[in-house]
Formats: C-alpha cells, structure tokens, sequence
C-alpha cells in the first residue's frame, strides 16, 4: 500500500514565541522598532490629553474640565509629547538606521541598547502611575520651583513624575553613548567622517548634545527630590535656596533638547531631498559644519527663556545675541535644501510631500522665534499663547514633518512592503490644515494679551474665537495621525512589494534586502564616496572621482 506523500509544512511560531523573542531582543533593527511603536502609544496618549484642554478653552468661562485636570492635562501633555514621543521615536529610527547607513551588523552594546530601551519605557509607565495617587502631577511639564516644593504640591504624584524623568533620562543616556561610539568605531572601510550620509551625522551630533544637556536635568530633579523627601533646600528662597536654580539648569536642558529632537529631522529631510530631486545635496560641507555649530550654539542661548525673570542688561543683551546667532547655521540648511529642490527632476511622493512642508512651515516657526529672541519684544509676548504657538509651530511644523518624510521613506526598507500613497497624501493635508488653523491663531492670541497655562478666560477679552478656531484644527489634526497608523498597519500585509531600492536611493542602507537580515550585510561594504549605490550603479561615472 503505497503512502501518500504530503508536502512538508512550516510551522509559524507562537505569539507566546514571537513575544519572547521580542521582548529579549537585542537586534537594533528589532529594538528600534519597539522604539517607535512605544512612541506611537505615547504620542497618542499625549495627544489625547491635548484635545482635553483643547475641548476645556473652546469656550469662555467653560466649566467643562476642573481646573485641577486641565493642570494634570498640561503637565502631562508636555512630559509626554518630549520624553516619551518625540524622543524615543527618534532614538528607534537612529536605532535602525545609522547601523545600516554606516554598513555596520550591529550597535556598538546591543545590551545596552536593550536596556536603554526597557528603562525608558518603565520610565514612562512611571510617570503614569502617577494617577493611581489621585492625580497626575500638576505641575507643567517645565516644573517651576517652587511650585514643586512638597508645600505647593503635596501628592506623591510628582515624586512618581521625578522617578520617571530620572529612568528614562538613563536610558537616553545609556542610548546616547551607544549611539556615539557606534559611528565613532563601527563605520565600514572607507566611510571616514566626511563620508557619511547626512542622517547619521545629525542623529551623531544629537546624541553629543543629549551627553551633554541631560546631566544637568538630571542632577535638577535630584536636587528636587532632595527637596521634597530629604528636606533639602536647593530652590526653597525663603531658606537661602533660589527657584532661578530651577529654571537655569532646566533650560540648560530644555534648550538643546529643541536641537535634540530637530537634527535627527534636519538628517531625514538632508537624506531624502536629494533622492526625490535627482541631485546631490547642495553644499554637503556647509550642512555638516552647520550641524556643528548648531550643536555648539545652542548649549549658550538657554537664558531666552528667562528673559523676564530679572536678569542684568548684559546678561540679556549675550542671550539676545546668542540666540540671534544660532539662526545662521539653520538658515544656511534651510538655502542648502532649496538649492537641492530648485531645478531637481520632482519625485513628488509623500516623503518629498512631507519634506516642502517642513520647509515652508519650519521656516514660519524660525522667524517667531527671531521675534522672541529680541529681548524688548519678549518682555511683551513671554508667558502668552504666542509662546504657545511659536513652540508648536517648530516641534510640529519642524520635527514632525520631517519625521513623516523619513518614516515614509524608511517603511519600505523596515517593512519590505510600499505604504498607500493616498492615505499619505490625506494624511499630509489634513496635519498641515489641520496645524496651521491650531497653532495660527495662538500666536494672535498672544499678542492680545492671552496668558498661557490658565484653563479658562473671561468672555470680554476678544480670545474666544481664535481659540474655537485653535480647536477646530486641532480635532481636524486628529485624524491626520489615525490615518497614518492606518496606513502602516494595511500596508504591512496589503502594501505592493517594495524590493531592495524602490526610490533608487544611494546610502548603504538600501544595498541590503527588505526587510535587511539579522545580520544586515553579507559582508562588510567597502564605500569610496559619500553615495555609494550612486558608484555601484554608475560605474562609468562615480562621485568618487569628484571628491
């Protein structure tokens, strides 16, 4: 009796297997993808939060959220949006992507980067824990003594917020470090400093300024905590302390950490405007050097902040200066990008899509804070909506943007699959519609007087409309970001295959399959120009024989 021959078949391992796999993971292109996704559920939640306190001002005198919410709202909002979105989101695209761009297998210390991702995602459930206390801290997310003191705020909620900045500071810093010493010892034969792709040299110097700005933070909300627990006196003026403390070491950080998050930007748009232009980048020493100086400068302007509080007149006039001076590299990138985009042969999908909308409205955000660079005008606009609006014009308009440019340009490599590109295109309206009716109309109401952190106004003030209008934008943004998990989601099963190189693109990251193997290379490259693939596809006409 013969026996039947069956086709032998392949088990798919258990979602118990594939967690467990995850989850001990020390792949950075495994760990960078847990980074974004870790992200996506933060900016969500912040999100969230925002269309609280969007809901509360659509109206005067609304009595819609106590005011002790929209304060936990608010403080929240903020700590979420920079600590647990925008940072970790950046740090998983440099995750996956620098180690392939320089033609590396791995991190440097893919332990490390295991625990730097684990740590900042208990930091962040951390600062949530704070509502089982009874509330979130209300604080803002800038945490002005003595607001902090255990007087003014006696819940263990900003203990629980202290504790969770401090854990995911570590595993910035444990990320940073990785980070640095990746591209400073694991770039492939050839690839000397002026040979790497632009991304990887923003994300580098980025990750200089987080080994550098986030001690300071850190050493403030241990000195905080001392405060609060220990009875210590740091930012307590009444016992020789001073909360201008505060302040001086929170915008040490809080200003390079604008840097922080919009090089990794400026990277992505410095990478993907010359492939959907057909050109090489304009100027290529003249942006690495500005990322230089950008990273340098931006270490001296923190006191902008800090222009009201008391400070002498030459103290404000370096300020003034300084800050003035920091928009000369960035306006050198800015013509850089236009020269590349002027005369290109147009690719006009959504990463270019993505990329002229940063530049049109990173352009606007810069020319606000010019304004508010100038000491006099500062003094009339600081603590307003302006604020308000300036701020969310560079963090959206800016990291944003040029974030969707780069996650849509990198999903066909992650993925292996293409994404729709009209969803993207809905997607890209609908945010840029969406922001400039939000964020427009603050800077409006900051300039007729409307304070920012109160949860309501009175009806006489004339703020009423230009917050319905605020609103309005806001809840058209909202979908703008449900459309693109949506997209993702689809696409990574219904999505046409990509190949290797669907753009035609020229760093080593697109040299390997998609999704790259655990191994990411073969072997090791051997580059001999800044666009290597360029070389290996024109062989009659390499750009090494230019540089």
């Amino acid at each position: 009796m013969a026996i039947a021959e069956h086709e032998p078949t392949i088990e798919r391992p258990s979602w118990t297997a594939l967690l467990h796999e995850w989850v001990t993971s020390v792949d950075h292109k495994q760990i960078g993808i847990m980074y974004v996704l870790m992200a996506l559920v933060f900016l969500v939640i912040g999100g969230a939060e925002a269309m609280v306190m969007r809901f509360q001002l659509l109206w005067a005198e609304s009595r819609a959220v106590p005011p002790n919410v929209f304060n936990q709202m608010m403080t929240m909002h903020g700590t979420t949006m920079i600590f647990f979105a925008a940072m970790p989101i950046l740090a998983g695209v440099a995750n996956y992507i620098v180690p392939l761009q320089i033609g590396a297998r791995d991190m440097a210390f893919p332990r490390l980067n295991a625990l730097g991702l684990w740590v900042t995602l208990f930091g962040g459930l951390l600062c949530y824990f704070s509502f089982a206390t009874g509330g979130a801290p209300a604080i803002g997310w800038f945490a002005y003594a003595p607001l902090t003191e255990h007087t003014f705020s006696r819940s263990a909620a900003t203990d629980f917020w202290i504790f969770g900045l401090l854990l995911s500071g570590v595993g910035s810093l444990s990320g940073a470090i990785n980070l640095v010493t990746t591209v400073l010892t694991l770039r492939c034969p050839g690839m000397t400093l002026r040979k790497i792709p632009l991304y990887t040299w923003m994300a580098f110097w980025a990750n200089v300024q987080i080994l550098f700005a986030l001690p300071p933070l850190t050493a403030a909300l241990i000195m905080l905590l001392f405060d609060r627990l220990l009875g210590a006196h740091f930012f307590d003026a009444q016992a020789g302390g001073s909360p201008y403390l505060w302040q001086h070491l929170f915008w040490f950080f809080g200003h390079p950490e604008v840097y922080i998050l919009v090089l990794p930007a400026f990277g992505m748009v410095s990478d993907v405007i010359p492939v959907f232009s057909r050109k090489v980048i304009f100027g290529y020493e003249f942006v690495a050097a500005s990322t230089v100086a950008i990273a340098f400068i931006s270490f001296g302007v923190w006191a902008h902040h800090m222009f009201t509080v008391g400070m002498s007149r030459t103290v404000d006039v370096y300020f003034a200066a300084a800050s003035l001076l920091v928009g000369i590299p960035t306006g050198i990138k800015i013509f850089n990008w236009l020269a590349t985009v002027y005369g290109g042969r147009w690719r006009m999908a959504a990463p270019l899509l993505f990329c002229l909308g940063f530049l049109s409205m990173f352009v606007i955000g810069g020319l606000t804070g010019i304004m508010l660079a100038v000491a006099p005008m500062d003094f009339q606009l600081s603590d307003s909506y302006f604020v308000v609006g300036h701020f969310h014009w560079v963090i959206i308009g800016g990291i944003l943007m040029g974030l969707f440019a780069g996650l849509y340009y990198w999903y066909p490599k992650v993925t292996g699959r293409m994404y729709s590109e009209r969803l993207a295109r809905w997607q890209f309206w609908l945010l840029l519609i969406g922001f400039i009716l939000t964020f427009g109309p603050m800077h409006i109401a900051g300039m007729l007087g409307m304070p920012r952190r109160i949860y309501t106004y009175p009806v006489d003030r004339g703020w009423e409309l230009w917050n319905q209008v605020s609103s309005l934008g806001a809840f058209l943004q909202a979908p703008s970001y449900l459309i693109f998990v949506w997209n993702m989601i689809v696409s990574l099963k219904n999505g046409a295959l990509a190949g290797d190189d669907p753009w035609d693109a020229w760093t080593l990251e697109w040299a390997t399959t998609s999704p790259p193997p655990l191994y990411n290379f073969e072997t090791i490259p051997t580059v001999r120009s800044r666009r290597p693939l360029w070389d290996l596809k024109h062989p009659d006409d390499p750009d090494w024989k230019y540089e």
